[in-house]
């Protein structure tokens, strides 16, 4: 089920994300804990997307599992720092294929070793390129986007963020999503 239709039958909206863990160990242990929440009955789940795509196959194995094993919805976060549109299309591909209907396109962080945020030769500089190239050719997905109640970090303006976030959505972005820290 996409995550639209969810936020169209049911309120409040709930939902978790998770990381991926590093090992096989926490990986068992993370599903287990996914099993202990599932009586909250989120709306959704996501799974992030390491910097770089650092955790790529485990976030698209951990969504898969979550869908199939779980019976729910789940979303696959997918960055576009760091992949070639070519790598894009073989992720949105596989996650089709095993009936997931709901990606976050992102910008992405870059990678902690300090690379640069160039996106690659045939790869996509900011979400909305990621927005538009999935409403194009992956028309079955419902696609989320990022926005940000204070204005993303790296804005120059509120003005400015706006802009960004009008892009996104002009370029089909069909759910905006955000999210809200404690310190």
């Amino acid at each position: 089920m996409t995550i639209i239709r969810r936020f169209k039958a049911e309120k409040p909206v709930i939902s978790f994300e998770f990381f991926p863990p590093k090992t096989d160990r926490g990986f068992i242990s993370l599903f287990h804990t996914i099993e202990e929440l599932q009586p909250l009955k989120p709306a959704f789940v996501s799974v992030t997307m390491g910097a770089g795509g650092s955790t790529r196959s485990k976030t698209v194995d951990l969504v898969i599992r979550i869908e199939r094993e779980l019976g729910l919805t789940a979303m696959a976060h997918l960055p576009c720092i760091g992949f070639e549109r070519e790598q894009i299309h073989e992720i949105l591909k596989q996650l089709e294929s095993e009936g997931i209907r709901n990606v976050l396109a992102l910008r992405g962080d870059p990678p902690k070793d300090g690379a640069d945020l160039a996106a690659p030769l045939d790869g996509f500089d900011y979400a909305s390129d990621l927005v538009g190239y999935i409403q194009q050719e992956h028309q079955d997905l419902c696609v989320v986007a990022a926005c940000y109640p204070e204005t993303h970090p790296e804005a120059s303006s509120a003005e400015a963020d706006l802009d960004h976030l009008k892009r996104k959505v002009d370029a089909g972005a069909q759910l905006l999503i955000t999210q809200l820290f404690r310190q």
